[in-house]
């Protein structure tokens, strides 16, 4: 989802535009149903999906004192079924950040998902 919305800002063809907001309602909802799932599956499951997501909080390579964008499940000992800023909004996340999550690692050009790179424009 973060990766939809920040790529929005580049798409430029209205229809492209369209297609990418579908996708994004998509995810979001699907990512809505995953998280619910995960918080019911009990604390262990919890605690392992917040982990998760601090190793990918890790590779956001935020600016000192910037947002953290990855958000786990639980937060402040209640459940965190959407991640949002504090005004209720999705965050947004560069190509960089998505492709630090993706390698595994910060300004790294291949590894993890990938471990040969990408190819075309995005590298």
């Amino acid at each position: 989802m973060t990766a939809y919305k920040g790529a929005s800002p580049l798409i430029s063809t209205k229809g492209y535009l369209k297609a990418a907001a579908g996708i994004l309602a998509v995810e979001a909802y699907h990512a809505g149903s995953v998280r619910t799932v995960l918080y019911a599956q009990g604390t262990a499951l919890r605690n392992l999906t917040n982990s998760i997501s601090d190793a990918r909080a890790s590779l956001e390579n935020q600016p000192a004192g910037g947002p953290r964008l990855d958000q786990g499940i639980r937060r402040n000992g209640t459940a965190n079924l959407v991640p949002t800023d504090g005004n209720s909004l999705a965050f947004s996340r560069n190509t960089r950040q998505v492709l630090n999550i993706v390698y595994g690692a910060i300004n790294a050009p291949s590894g993890l998902f990938f471990p040969n790179g990408l190819n075309g424009a995005i590298k």
